[in-house]
């Protein structure tokens, strides 16, 4: 009997973590710059894996928008910041950002940028861990693509096209995001389990 009741209240708890606001803990800046750029802090949130934190994101625009069609159609810089919450293999973070480009892109167009996918599988698969409160970031440039950082380091050059950096966002504000509370947060929009 007392086991029934550990295992529920067990339950309850996992469920209440569950359902808590995406909103992250960790600080962000309120605006950044990019290549000259004011930009505005337009959501931030955290991803959950199960009842896990794995890192805070927050994403900078140069305007608030609240759809992905606006986000993926707005003009200008756009940047990425996360903080891992938990120790996170190179390797699980690299096939995690495949599967999410996969999951939220056409075949034909994951094809097309196989180069630039290559490579920001290789920036994190190419390290064996980060550490609770690394940070790495990505970061859109016009003109020039997409820069990788990690803990405030860029990593090569800047790859890519405006539609690649497009397929990045859609990991998390695609049809079938990363985590759907934190879709929602980074988009400033009341969370739902099927927000798209």
């Amino acid at each position: 009997m007392h086991s029934f009741f550990r295992s529920a209240s067990a339950m309850a708890l996992a469920g209440a973590l569950w359902l808590q606001p995406a909103q992250a803990a960790t600080p962000f800046a309120p605006d950044a710059q990019v290549q000259g750029t004011h930009l505005q802090l337009n959501g931030t949130g955290t991803r959950y894996r199960a009842i896990f934190k794995v890192y805070d994101m927050a994403l900078y625009t140069p305007r608030k928008v609240s759809t992905p069609g606006e986000l993926r159609a707005l003009a200008g810089p756009k940047l990425l910041n996360f903080t891992a919450l938990r120790e996170i293999p190179g390797t699980d973070l690299g096939l995690a950002f495949m599967k999410g480009l996969s999951a939220n892109s056409p075949k034909e167009t994951v094809l097309k940028h196989t180069v630039s996918a290559n490579r920001l599988i290789e920036i994190f698969s190419g390290r064996s861990k980060l550490a609770v409160g690394d940070t790495f970031a990505m970061q859109f440039i016009p003109g020039l693509g997409t820069q990788f950082f990690i803990a405030g380091q860029p990593q090569g050059a800047p790859v890519g096209d405006n539609e690649f950096f497009a397929m990045v966002l859609n990991i998390w504000v695609g049809d079938s995001p990363a985590d759907y509370a934190l879709k929602a947060a980074l988009l400033g929009q009341e969370p739902a389990a099927n927000v798209k």
